[in-house]
């Protein structure tokens, strides 16, 4: 019996070869049926989808070619393994690009049409388990949009803590980092409404994390890059969760771009400069703040003054020098109290790095 259960089509002008291929997968477990050309493929799929066509390249009426590109707009992942001749390789590679899974090279070996079908199916399993992953990703998604969309101030309050706990290292973080960029903002004279904007934005800057997968979010040690790219991915999530509603869109461009830095690097956006949002590059500096002046698993908190020396070693290049002018002109005490009503440990300036 095959590893995988399917129903194979087998497209074919040449009678004998059909049938042959026909009765050998039948023999081989598979549910199987042919067709003399492209056209008459597509009139049995409209009747009865298969899982994986075995098509010949050349044929009258409709040929290979034009199956795959008809059966690749349907959209419904079918399997296409294209079967073809020595001197037709170069149509076989274009039909890879165009969407085949495999091609075959006449005459046949039926131990490499075994492989080559059960290679295809395979491949068609995981594409469709893949789609199925991201399809319930964006329900869910598109779910905490719904519930961001009703929540009062104090319900965003208590989510984003929710979110916060799934990364146990930086609970209580985004409610002081949303704190520290409202001052900041004060300081910096922003308008009441900007500061609204700046205030939810900070809150919910890490909401996209919702979209990452535990294992990655949570994992003890270092990443692979692969993980890596996967969590750079949240800000853009972030970006579209909260686009989803309306009273959050001022804040959705200060999520995207909260890891873009003045000179252009950084990620998901390589803005520089005044493109970066003003609200973004507030949110940049406090949030490096918290960050060095928190324990991590990996490292004990710098003090007050050692992070804020390492935030104006670094203006004009990952800080907008105007806002670490502004927050370098913060006392230290400021900051320590702001943590300590939330009730965080403090790191002052004159608390010694853990």
């Amino acid at each position: 019996m095959p590893e995988i259960e399917a129903r194979i089509l087998i497209v074919d002008d040449e009678e004998a070869v059909r049938s042959l291929l026909v009765e050998f997968l039948a023999l081989s477990g598979y549910e199987t049926a042919g067709a003399a050309n492209g056209r008459e493929a597509l009139r049995r799929v409209a009747e009865r989808p298969v899982d994986l066509i075995l098509t010949d390249l050349r044929m009258p009426a409709m040929d290979g070619m034009e199956l795959l590109r008809a059966i690749v707009e349907r959209g419904d992942e079918t399997a296409v393994v294209l079967v073809t001749a020595c001197e037709d390789l170069p149509a076989a590679v274009e039909a890879m690009k165009a969407g085949a899974y495999d091609y075959l090279v006449k005459p046949l070996d039926l131990g490499m049409v075994t492989l080559a079908v059960e290679r295809a199916l395979r491949k068609r399993q995981g594409v469709l388990a893949a789609k199925l992953a991201a399809f319930d990703q964006s329900l869910e998604l598109q779910r905490f949009g719904d519930r961001l969309q009703e929540a009062s101030q104090e319900a965003l309050e208590m989510l984003v803590a929710v979110l916060d706990a799934r990364e146990r290292e930086t609970m209580c973080h985004s409610k002081r980092v949303s704190e520290f960029a409202v001052h900041l903002g004060q300081v910096m004279h922003l308008s009441e409404n900007e500061i609204e904007t700046l205030r939810r934005a900070a809150l919910l800057h890490d909401v996209g994390k919702v979209g990452i997968p535990d294992a990655i979010l949570g994992k003890p040690c270092d990443l692979t890059e692969a993980e890596r790219d996967e969590m750079r991915r949240h800000p853009e999530i972030g970006h579209r969760i909260l686009q989803a509603v309306a009273s959050l869109h001022p804040a959705a461009e200060i999520v995207l771009a909260h890891h873009a830095n003045f000179d252009g690097s950084g990620y998901p956006v390589t803005w520089a400069g005044e493109r970066i949002p003003l609200g973004a590059r507030i949110f940049s500096v406090v949030d490096c703040f918290d960050a060095m002046t928190s324990d991590r698993p990996y490292r004990s908190a710098l003090s007050g003054e050692e992070a804020r020396r390492e935030i104006v070693r670094c203006s004009g290049t990952q800080f907008d020098p105007g806002v670490v002018a502004a927050f370098a002109s913060v006392e230290l005490r400021v900051w320590d109290e702001i943590r300590a009503r939330l009730g965080a440990d403090v790191q002052s300036e004159s608390s010694p790095a853990r």
